[in-house]
């Protein structure tokens, strides 16, 4: 007989998480299995049931408020905080941000470091990772003709939530300004790969000739070369000379006077 195969609550490509990190979340038993952990995550509350289950006297469950709303998001990630600082447990600002504003691949970044925390192992290739919340690697999969311009890549990289929770105008403009900069960091690559398509010239630097260094021999020949400049140089030096020493004669006029003119 066949029995086909169930499916489990987490997989490995949808979430983005390791196979041992989706083992350990099914063993916790939390109340309701995350299916974008982008979006699940975001709130703090399956982050402070993570929690519980090794302090539970830390974190009531009934102090936390599973909703979206950003005011309830800042509410359950301060207790989280106060939470982290009173057991002096270090996680990055910049993760914990990305990962309230939904940023993609901050929850995935947060949930393996929590495992590490609180399991005390390790997983290949979290450490030193590059801390990078931009849909970079996104627009990388797609054609040209379908990547974001500057005011699509704001859009993608700057939330409404930021700018609500950070109400400073110019804590924006310079995220904005960091956002343009990628962007045209990205145009410039493109152009540099694809010459063609954007009708890229190549410049006279370029066009010219690398000639290699010149060999011993080549030395030799260079010699002979400077040797029979020279020579010729010599040789035209009397010429100058024959040149320099004509003598020039002097013509003298006579102009007739005007009176005998004006007689005529």
């Amino acid at each position: 007989m066949y029995f086909p195969a169930i499916r489990s609550p987490f997989q490995e490509k949808e979430t983005g998480l390791p196979r041992e990190v989706l083992k350990w979340l099914q063993s916790l038993d939390l109340s309701f299995s995350p299916k974008n952990i982008r979006r699940d995550f975001s709130n703090g509350y399956l982050v402070a049931e993570m929690f519980s289950w090794y302090y539970h006297e830390d974190f009531p469950m009934h102090s936390y408020n599973n909703g979206t709303s950003l005011p309830t998001k800042q509410g359950n990630w301060a207790q989280i905080e106060r939470f982290l600082v009173k057991q002096n447990i270090h996680l990055q600002k910049e993760v914990l941000d990305g990962t309230i504003h939904c940023k993609p691949g901050a929850a995935e970044l947060l949930v393996q470091e929590i495992y590490t925390i609180l399991t005390n192992r390790r997983i290949k290739g979290i450490q030193g990772r590059e801390i990078d919340f931009t849909d970079r690697d996104y627009q990388d999969q797609l054609p040209m003709l379908a990547r974001a311009t500057a005011s699509k890549a704001i859009k993608n990289n700057l939330r409404l939530t930021e700018v609500i929770a950070e109400p400073n105008i110019s804590t924006n403009q310079r995220k904005v300004q960091a956002i343009i900069h990628m962007h045209l960091e990205q145009r410039a690559a493109e152009r540099v790969q694809n010459p063609k398509r954007f009708n890229v010239k190549p410049t006279l630097g370029e066009l010219a000739v690398r000639l290699p260094p010149s060999s011993h021999h080549g030395d030799d020949s260079s010699d002979g070369n400077t040797s029979v400049q020279s020579g010729t140089a010599k040789s035209c030096e009397p010429s100058i000379r024959s040149k320099a020493s004509v003598h020039f004669k002097e013509i003298e006029v006579h102009q007739t006077d005007r009176r005998s003119l004006i007689a005529i």
